[in-house]
């Protein structure tokens, strides 16, 4: 008896109807899903109720003006520049190493001020900051 070898078909998967329906699915969430894109954000700044902590004399203050003018312990500084800054403050250290740093800010100064402030003392390797605030329905 002379049997013949039967030929067994190579089995594959066809994945391109696969990959259709991945792209399918892909442009449908792309063009399904909303892109919002605000331009601002509405925000109320909060008012601190605590009471005011007593600030040890030694601490470094910087009080910035509405137009962002600078004053280090009562010295009014010339410009608004970092370097300028860095230098009232390194020279108001007095030898100690972290003294703590008082920002105080007027409620319309710019947020740029603020920043540099923060930075410039950062950059002396001061890390006790602290920023005041005024208590709800008292002005001064």
């Amino acid at each position: 008896m002379n049997f013949k070898r039967q030929t067994k078909d190579a089995i594959d998967v066809n994945l391109t109807p696969l990959i259709d329906i991945v792209f399918l699915l892909l442009i449908f969430f792309m063009v399904s899903t909303t892109f919002t894109k605000e331009n601002h954000l509405s925000i109320d700044l909060p008012e601190a109720s605590a009471e005011a902590s007593a600030t040890p004399a030694e601490a470094i203050e910087i009080l910035i003006s509405a137009k962002g003018e600078y004053s280090v312990n009562d010295q009014v500084l010339v410009n608004h520049q970092l370097p300028t800054l860095k230098r009232a403050i390194q020279k108001s250290l007095s030898g100690e190493q972290t003294p703590p740093v008082v920002i105080t800010a007027d409620a319309k100064t710019p947020h740029e001020a603020v920043v540099r402030a923060m930075d410039a003392a950062g950059q002396l390797g001061l890390i006790n900051l602290s920023i005041t605030t005024r208590q709800p329905g008292k002005s001064e």
